[in-house]
Parts: C-alpha cells; sequence; structure tokens
C-alpha cells in the first residue's frame, strides 16, 4: 500500500494544511503520517496567532524514523519556520529520493499578490530551497512569482509569459510543476509544466500521457498544459491544500499529472459552491462533511 508522509504545520483552529489533507487522502486510499512544522494556533488571516516551533522535535524524530526503517513513497512538505528546518527538510527529501521517494513541495506563502501574515523574504527563500528538491511543485500564481522573482500582474498574464513563469520554476529545479489560481489571457485557468519520460523521477507518472496531447510546447521535451475553470466569488482558506492531496492521491494512484489536475479543480469548486453561504471563511472547508465530493 503506499503511503505519504505530510511535513507541514498544524493549525489548532482551521481545516488548513494537515488538517484539510489528512481526511481526503484518508478517503482517497492513501495513509499519511505526519511531521509537524509548527502548531499555530489559528489560520494566520484572522490577524493574532501564536505558533510553537518544533524544530527541535524534527531534529530527535528523523532519526529515530530512518533507525526504524519507516519508509514512504512520496513526501508533501508544506510551510517552513526557519532556515534549519528548510535545510533539514531538504536533507532528508534528497535522501529519500535516492530510493525512490516521490517528492511534492507545496510553497505555502501568500495569495492574491501579497504574503501572509507572519510570512517575509526570508520564508521566500527558504521555499526555493525546497523546490530545488521537488519532483512536482504546487504553488498558485502568487507563490510562484514569489518563487521566481517576478512581478505579480493583477490581470493577469500571457500564454508565453505563464510559460516563462513555470520554466522560471523548473529552473530553480522542480522536475515539474503546476500553478493554480491564474488568469491567463483574460480566464481563469490552472497551467502546468509535465518533465520528459527521462527527466520526471519519482514513482509517479508526471510526464504527459501521450493521450492527453500538450498546449504551447515548452523548451526541450517539457509539455506545457492549461485547464479553465469558473471562477467562484470570495476566498475560502485551505482551497490550495484541498487541491494538492486530490491531485497528489491522484498521482499516487498511477494517474497522469493534467487529468488528476483536472480532478483536483473540480473537486475544489464542488467544496466551494456547496459550503459558499459559510460566513467564517478564514477557518477553511469543513472536509469531513464533504468527502462524498471526491471523486
Amino acid at each position: 500500500m503506499k503511503q505519504i508522509l505530510l511535513i507541514n504545520d498544524i493549525a489548532g483552529y482551521g481545516k488548513v494544511g494537515m488538517a484539510a489533507m489528512l481526511p481526503i487522502l484518508s478517503y482517497l486510499g492513501i495513509p499519511a503520517f505526519c511531521l509537524p512544522t509548527a502548531l499555530v494556533s489559528n489560520t494566520l488571516n484572522y490577524g493574532e496567532f501564536t505558533q510553537l516551533d518544533t524544530t527541535e522535535y524534527m531534529r530527535r524524530t528523523l532519526p529515530i524514523w530512518q533507525h526504524l526503517g519507516f519508509h514512504f513513497d512520496a513526501i508533501c512538505t508544506g510551510l517552513m519556520f526557519s532556515e534549519e528546518q528548510a535545510k533539514l527538510v531538504a536533507r532528508f527529501c534528497r535522501e529519500q529520493a535516492q530510493t525512490g521517494c516521490t517528492i511534492f513541495v507545496d510553497p505555502v506563502m501568500g495569495d492574491n499578490g501579497s504574503l501572509y501574515n507572519g510570512i517575509g523574504q526570508r520564508q521566500v527563500e527558504l521555499m526555493r530551497q525546497m523546490v530545488s528538491v521537488a519532483h512536482l511543485t504546487i504553488p498558485n500564481y502568487t507563490e510562484a512569482c514569489y518563487l521566481a522573482g517576478v512581478q505579480y500582474k493583477p490581470k493577469g498574464m500571457s500564454h508565453e509569459e505563464a510559460c516563462q513563469l513555470l520554466d522560471r520554476l523548473t529552473d530553480i529545479g522542480a522536475r515539474s510543476a503546476v500553478i493554480t489560481s491564474c488568469i491567463i489571457e483574460g480566464k481563469h485557468q490552472v497551467c502546468g509544466t509535465s518533465p520528459g519520460p527521462s527527466e520526471g523521477g519519482g514513482n509517479y507518472p508526471l510526464s504527459p500521457d501521450p493521450s492527453e496531447g500538450g498546449e504551447y510546447g515548452g523548451r526541450g521535451a517539457d509539455t506545457h498544459f492549461f485547464l479553465e475553470y469558473q471562477m467562484i466569488p470570495g476566498l475560502f482558506h485551505g482551497t490550495g491544500d484541498i487541491f494538492s492531496a486530490v491531485l497528489i492521491a491522484h498521482l499516487m494512484k498511477g494517474e497522469p499529472l493534467k487529468q488528476s489536475t483536472r480532478k483536483a479543480m473540480d473537486v475544489v469548486s464542488a467544496m466551494i459552491m456547496r459550503n459558499r453561504d459559510v460566513k467564517d471563511r478564514m477557518c477553511g472547508i469543513f472536509i469531513e462533511r464533504c468527502l462524498d465530493l471526491i471523486q
């Protein structure tokens, strides 16, 4: 049975991060284990929060797991809180990748053109270190701009600019990338790039399915793809985590990247529609009462 390790923060109040990903992965038959980077009182967008850095716990835990011979088929990393954490996790991911483990990096940092409360330029640098070891990175448009060092454009990008942004992420070291929350040529889209067959690495089909075809081919063997979606007004926190969990689960079941991306988009849209009348959107979506929407 395939299993995954989630390395991310845990919010005491809020269905984000691990609290959003665990029920989805479990529902889709992927056992998930946890290594928290911090305990956070609540989601950061409430404006006031406290956190407990778990770097020392992480430093002591990883050698024990290695001594016990614990193995993970995939690792998904999220928010990092210190340079030591980023280096520790990046080293662990490199070691695991050499054994065939697939590394997914969700560079949780911001949205709508700005970084989240409590996130600064130092965290951006740390996330670049994590992206450099990723088989697949899954930023939103804001995070991709910060990672690539390019200007965020509220009105969106051209197809050419989107391809260039994807290429900047692979220049950092990621084998493939999917960028969410984009406006491309005036349309709401998710864009992605798949590595060539000899470049993917990991256990899962990040290379394109030949039957799907590609659009706006990139340099070398890369294939860029673009998927449109209907924008639903309002902002729910944690939808990026929902998207990542569904995407990763389908990849771990052997489905191609573009197809898995489409399924993740559809699940996020369905969950937002069901919860569109919820007043406190900063708390996120209560996943457990939406599991029937996951496919």
